[in-house]
């Protein structure tokens, strides 16, 4: 089973050379066998195509990507939010070719569940930052507004060339998200309406499970159900 994987790795190695020197054309079966000491049965066996690699490939890198994410986590969760932003452009910036596997196309189920588990992560982190009171806009807006600016950032500065970059983007426009979604950027800003304050009690019932010996199990898919309309502001059915 080791050799098995070593062998796995080395091709992963080898096709992310390639990827990184020449994009997707510069892939090939036949070189990344070679590169990695194997035949091109091997590959067919391991990743069945070069879209199977490619699509391996891309899973690889979430899964760099997520064990970098994860040390960044601390108790704060705004902060939070601030290092892995930071920590997702430079990766996209490091990787550029693998990053565009990884969120510039059509995933793969294999990658689309390496990406699920991306936005798990950053779903998790806003919904500390609501249970905490600190959202300002439900976690479900912040979480798309997070995720689709992150990665339009990210592969805007890797289609602008290095010399023409400029270094305050990236945080220009995270200085926004934290303004529109948060009340740490707006210290003065009105309290929340019921809506904002059901969702942040929702997420922090979820954080906390210490009231388990105060409410039965049905009662607590009843609470669930009411904040769930209330955080919506869906009327009763």
């Amino acid at each position: 089973m080791a050799r098995a994987t070593d062998t796995r790795e080395r091709m992963l190695h080898a096709a992310a050379e390639m990827l990184a020197r020449g994009g997707r054309d510069a892939v090939s079966t036949r070189a990344v066998s070679a590169a990695a000491g194997v035949t091109a049965p091997t590959l067919y066996r391991l990743f069945g195509d070069k879209e199977g690699l490619l699509d391996a490939l891309a899973d690889y890198g979430f899964q760099r990507y997520l064990a970098d994410k994860r040390t960044l986590l601390t108790d704060d969760p705004v902060a939070d939010l601030c290092s892995t932003w930071h920590l997702h452009v430079e990766f996209g910036l490091s990787n550029p070719a693998v990053y565009g596997l990884m969120f510039g196309s059509t995933p793969s189920p294999e990658g689309n569940r390496a990406g699920q588990a991306a936005r798990d992560m950053l779903r998790e982190i806003i919904s500390r930052v609501a249970a905490s009171g600190r959202l300002s806009v439900p976690p479900e807006q912040a979480e798309q507004l997070f995720y689709a600016t992150g990665v339009g950032v990210t592969l805007t500065l890797i289609a602008t060339p290095p010399g023409r970059r400029d270094p305050r983007f990236a945080t220009t426009a995270l200085d926004h998200l934290l303004r529109a979604t948060t009340t740490d950027a707006e210290p003065a800003a009105p309290a929340p309406d019921v809506a904002l304050r059901a969702a942040a009690l929702r997420e922090a019932l979820r954080h906390d499970k210490g009231d388990d010996e105060i409410l039965t199990g049905n009662e607590r898919a009843l609470l669930a159900d009411w904040l769930d309309r209330l955080a919506a502001g869906s009327p009763r059915g």
